[in-house]
């Protein structure tokens, strides 16, 4: 079985600002309410923080539509955007102990998970951008006549942005350092459960030297400050990451104020298909990473495990095998693996979920129970037996529950692997590469791995087909969501 640890750790030290980042100043919210960041390991209070609501919203708007029409930023030379881009990157690496145990103790993920993946991987993401500053262009383009035809890509302008609590700080950076690198400003909403490594980025932003009004941090819920961004009239683009639902209201509400640009990164019920010629413990590991990472709470997580007939139950027998030496524990121990769940509400629905796959006649392989007495700890579960139309076959869970489900052969599995409202991702493991890249051009989903599943790569881009999402983050691509064309043509 898997064990909890003692908690053995000192504790991180909490930012000194946890007030509203507006203009480059620390404030109070306009209505001075306050909300409880709470430590998921222990259900105790870390600390209180500023509330924003549409009055904040509408005094960050006017600060970034201020630095963007009048102020330095979008007129700067684009080398000096990229130079605050990597001087920020390199305060984030002075800080990177500190941004780790933050997340650890806010977020419940691994102290070393964050070190090694979120803190890590957030400095490429800067770093990566910073290099595309001064690459933005357009092209020449030969048109009938005499004329000289040319485009420009500009920046969108104001940018309101609403992250996830699932990798807080590394959202952070998927979504400023582009839409920064192409000279937009900034309005951003951190999640509720886990704005601390916000706020502390937020200083580090401040002493890189940003300007005024360029980024502003408004900690807040989604129904008054997200809503707020979401539906303004004068914010020209909103990017989203978090449900298929609360997506549908943002899309919404961008048609009905006034047309604002949007990109979307939602929901994900991801398959990941493993064939009987594969390497078995290279599989077995790959489908437990895919799905168990993260205490489970990834979009992209491989949680329909397809698994070919003839090595199903081995499949099984090894998957419950790793799955049961999982080290579950304190956050800031590093030899946890598994951290507790995000909060009350996302412990509670996983655990329905559990009991909705017991009572739909899945058969529980192993977990299924809260570990520990205290925080929002869950063994990892493995079900098997699980069928197409089971709710734990449908829909996300967001959490340690794995879906093991035979398949007979390559076009069954395609068929049922495409059953489904979302297309984020996708795995297949094989040594037949026919079969792989059948796979790979037949499932619909914005990124397929072969062999592997969960590399991500601040170069490749990432984003869903259908429900889950609009757009694509990372990569060039990403910067195509941060700027708009214009066409000059000019009579010789």
């Amino acid at each position: 079985m898997s064990s909890m640890l003692s908690a053995p750790t000192e504790a991180p030290v909490i930012p000194s600002e946890t007030r509203l980042l507006i203009n480059n100043l620390w404030v109070e919210s306009e209505s001075g309410e306050t909300f409880a960041t709470c430590n998921p390991a222990t259900g105790e209070e870390i600390c209180q923080v500023a509330a924003a609501d549409s009055a904040d919203v509408d005094k960050a708007v006017q600060a970034a539509r201020k630095a963007f029409e009048h102020g330095p930023w979008r007129k700067m030379p684009a080398s000096e955007r990229g130079l605050l881009l990597h001087r920020l990157a390199d305060l984030i690496e002075k800080s990177a102990d500190e941004l780790a145990k933050l997340e650890a103790l806010d977020n419940g993920k691994p102290v070393s998970v964050a070190r090694r993946v979120d803190v890590a991987k957030t400095i490429a993401c800067y770093r990566y951008f910073a290099g595309w500053a001064d690459k933005v262009q357009g092209k020449t383009i030969p048109i009938d006549g005499d004329f000289f035809c040319y485009t420009r890509h500009e920046p969108v302008g104001v940018v309101g942005q609403i992250i996830p609590w699932n990798y807080p700080m590394l959202m952070q950076a998927w979504k400023l350092a582009p839409a920064l690198a192409t000279g937009n400003t900034v309005v951003m909403k951190p999640a509720e459960q886990t704005p601390l490594t916000a706020l502390k980025i937020g200083a580090l932003l401040l002493e890189a030297g940003f300007p005024e009004g360029v980024v502003n941090l408004l900690p807040g819920f989604g129904p008054t400050a997200g809503a707020a961004i979401a539906r303004h009239m004068d914010v020209d683009k909103v990017a989203f990451t978090g449900s298929t639902e609360i997506g549908r209201l943002i899309l919404e509400a961008a048609a009905k104020s006034n047309l604002k640009r949007v990109t979307l990164e939602l929901g994900g019920k991801s398959p990941n298909i493993i064939f009987a010629d594969t390497d078995l413990d290279e599989a077995v590991e790959g489908a437990h990473l895919g799905l168990f990472s993260n205490q489970g709470q990834i979009c992209c997580a491989g949680s329909r495990v397809f698994v070919e007939a003839g090595i199903y139950d081995k499949f099984l027998d090894k998957s419950v095998t790793r799955a049961r030496r999982l080290v579950i524990g304190d956050p800031l121990d590093p030899r946890t693996e598994q951290g507790p769940q995000v909060d009350q509400t996302q412990f509670d629905k996983v655990m329905g979920y559990i009991e909705s796959g017991r009572s739909e006649g899945a058969s529980l392989a192993c977990g299924g129970k809260r570990s520990g007495d205290c925080g929002y700890f869950i063994e990892p579960t493995v079900f098997a037996d699980v069928h197409d139309d089971m709710t734990i076959a449908r829909e996300e869970i967001f959490g340690p529950v794995m879906s093991v489900i035979p398949f007979r052969d390559l076009s069954e599995v395609i068929d049922r692997a495409n059953h489904t409202v979302y297309g984020l991702a996708a795995g297949v493991w094989t040594r037949d590469i026919k079969k792989a890249h059948a796979v790979a051009n037949s499932v619909r989903a914005g990124t397929v791995w072969v062999n592997c599943y969960n590399v991500l790569d601040t170069r490749a881009p990432f984003g869903g087909f259908k429900q889950s999402g609009i757009g694509r983050e990372l990569g060039e691509y990403g910067l195509q969501q941060y700027t708009e064309v214009k066409t000059v043509t000019v009579k010789l």
